[in-house]
């Protein structure tokens, strides 16, 4: 006789049991859909924009936006 297999919901409730008693917790995160051509086309946007900017601008900004996070080099 084969032991009798997990439903994936019976099996996902134990991991979720097991991280819950580790004392985590869920969460869903949305992100952009990178296959979706919106996406493409405001990535080539940007990075055109970029391309266009004086590269004093673009490093400039990184590099006060690096000086806000903490023991960044």
């Amino acid at each position: 006789m084969q032991p009798r297999r997990h439903t994936a919901r019976e099996t996902a409730g134990r991991y979720r049991a097991r991280m819950r008693a580790q004392g985590f917790r869920p969460i869903q995160v949305w992100v952009p859909d990178t296959r979706s051509p919106k996406f493409a086309a405001e990535c080539r946007r940007q990075s055109l924009s970029v391309a266009r900017s004086p590269e004093g601008d673009v490093e400039s900004f990184l590099e006060a936006a690096a000086q806000e996070l903490e023991g960044w080099k």
